[in-house]
């Protein structure tokens, strides 16, 4: 077993990796530019829906309430009528990017932690290169990837969206593994 303290610099290496190749990949790449689509005639739409005032929050419509009311003939035929929507409102105004960047700097440094404990507890000092690489860059691809999944099977997300998310995931998992395989202690 390796201390957890020794991986302190492997931890926030490859957390500053990872921010940087997400950066470049949502600023320069441009695979995700279509990951959503605006609706047909957006002012109406936005005007149709601003007098209902909707806090932020995730919303569905029709809702049912409980796996009771789902069998509802009402609510059935409102599912059949459509639309059905699953939304995610957010606060009106400009979007505020420095605080979601640092929170995904902390959730960033929070899969980099498991990674390093993970292989910490699998693996001693000195261990090679590509043992480190497998266990962290394992590790780091699960909590990058493997979750965006569940959106696509139960909210309906976009498979396309959720599967070139997942490429990203990959990629910040190689460059996790990179760096723990280069600076894991002898």
């Amino acid at each position: 077993m390796v201390p957890f303290t020794s991986l302190l610099i492997p931890i926030i290496l490859s957390a500053v990796l990872v921010f940087i190749a997400s950066s470049v990949i949502h600023m320069a790449m441009t695979y995700h530019r279509n990951d959503l689509r605006a609706v047909p005639n957006e002012t109406a739409v936005m005007d149709a829906m601003r007098p209902f005032n909707l806090a932020p929050g995730d919303y569905a419509v029709p809702m049912a309430g409980s796996p009771a009311a789902m069998k509802d003939p009402a609510f059935m035929e409102r599912m059949a009528r459509g639309p059905v929507l699953l939304m995610t409102v957010v606060p009106s105004g400009p979007v505020n990017m420095g605080q979601r960047l640092i929170r995904w700097f902390i959730y960033i440094l929070v899969v980099s932690v498991f990674a390093g404990y993970v292989a910490s507890r699998a693996l001693e000092s000195g261990a090679v290169y590509l043992d480190v690489f497998r266990f962290a860059g394992t590790t780091a691809f699960c909590g990058y990837a493997l979750a965006l999944a569940q959106n696509s099977i139960w909210w309906n997300r976009n498979w396309a969206m959720t599967l070139r998310s997942m490429f990203d995931g990959l990629i910040y998992a190689l460059l996790t593994a990179g760096a723990f395989g280069w600076l894991w202690p002898r």
